[in-house]
């Protein structure tokens, strides 16, 4: 479980009553998808014919330009967790993270869920330091709108994250 109980209304948009513009949930997206696309090759070397983690990526990004419709991209991360459920290790989180990316469209405080898996991917073939390099990674890429609230959200659900976002 990589949501809290509670949701954040920070990561709920205004129309919703929350207070996340339409423009800082299509960052968050495209930040999801870039981290679980940093880690996508982990997938497409163990399953090459299955293009459903990439179409996931694919998908939010299309959502984010407004080619695709909210259902669409959630239905897409669903399919891209779908590849992960027969997998072990690397190439099964890094499925789940496409998938977390995708979903971010529907609800983005996935967006945590996407970098979390990707760490784990990275984890899980080379280790915890190459882990740690990982999240610095996906750090130096957070566009400034964001990440203020990007990493004050690492801080308080890193224990149901698997703790991957500590630096230590």
């Amino acid at each position: 479980m990589i949501l809290p109980k509670v949701r954040d209304p920070r990561f709920v948009t205004l129309r919703r009553g929350g207070t996340l513009t339409d423009e800082h949930h299509r960052l968050l997206a495209l930040w999801a998808a870039e981290c679980a696309e940093h880690v996508l090759g982990y997938f497409e070397a163990e399953q090459p014919a299955d293009t459903r983690p990439r179409q996931a990526i694919e998908d939010v990004r299309a959502w984010v330009r407004g080619e695709r419709k909210m259902m669409e991209t959630r239905a897409s991360g669903g399919h891209a967790m779908g590849a992960a459920r027969e997998l072990k290790g690397a190439a099964r989180h890094a499925a789940y993270a496409a998938g977390q990316a995708a979903v971010v469209a529907h609800v983005a405080a996935h967006e945590l869920g996407a970098a979390a898996y990707a760490i784990k991917a990275v984890r899980a073939a080379e280790g915890e330091d190459a882990g740690r390099a990982e999240c610095r990674w996906q750090r130096e890429r957070l566009p400034e709108e964001i990440r203020d609230l990007v990493l004050d959200d690492q801080r308080l659900r890193n224990s149901i994250c698997w703790y991957v976002f500590e630096e230590g």
